[in-house]
């Protein structure tokens, strides 16, 4: 599997602040810096990552390492057990929220939704979905779906103004999985409002070397 950065310039000033993170609302953040003109550079790391705590680790240092010296912020919530001290090693703030669908959906439907037992599954999450399971759980599906079941009541699929049709990705997921499919459409207000917050946070500090 290619885990290559992509890397997105949007050349507005002489030094925008660099955003790095997962690619997993890659769409979703670019539309939403062309919407409000922000002035930022992303360099974005793959969104499966986040199945390979080593690998992750990995990645985000020398990601954070190469940008050295930029005004940077990090889209990440906490995906890895040491995602703070990484941050403080690479001199960088983080995007506020414990991952990617409470900054869609804000912390009252997030918590709502995980208390009636969803499993979010956002469409990048969807398209990779088989990759994803047998990373985590190997390749025994009557193993994955006692896990799933004994945990979770039903695969949320959630979409955005930016997401294609992944219908029959998600409905594959859940066959897998043993669990129903649910299905949200959000808009990109709580994420644009963390993301905006981010930014202006980020604006401010020093850079890091």
């Amino acid at each position: 599997m290619n885990l290559a950065v992509t890397t997105v310039e949007n050349c507005m000033s002489e030094e925008p602040l660099r955003m790095l993170g997962c690619g997993i609302l890659k769409k979703e953040i670019q539309w939403l810096t062309n919407k409000n003109g922000w002035q930022l550079n992303t360099s974005f790391l793959d969104s499966m990552l986040h199945v390979d705590f080593n690998a992750l680790a990995t990645a985000l240092r020398a990601l954070l390492s190469h940008h050295a010296g930029e005004r940077k912020i990090v889209f990440y919530g906490a995906c890895h057990p040491l995602m703070e001290l990484l941050l403080e090693e690479g001199g960088a703030i983080r995007t506020p929220g414990q991952n990617c669908v409470e900054m869609l959906l804000g912390n009252g439907r997030f918590m709502q939704e995980l208390g009636d037992g969803a499993y979010f599954l956002l469409e990048e999450w969807a398209l990779r979905w088989d990759y994803m399971i047998t990373k985590t759980f190997g390749t025994n599906d009557v193993i994955t779906r006692d896990i799933f079941r004994g945990d979770r009541s039903y695969l949320l699929c959630v979409r955005t103004p930016c997401s294609g049709d992944f219908t029959e990705m998600a409905e594959a997921a859940g066959k897998r999985v043993g669990l129903p499919l649910r299905w949200m459409d959000v808009s990109l207000d709580h994420l644009e409002t963390v993301l905006q917050a981010t930014i202006d946070a980020g604006s401010k500090a020093p850079p890091h070397f």
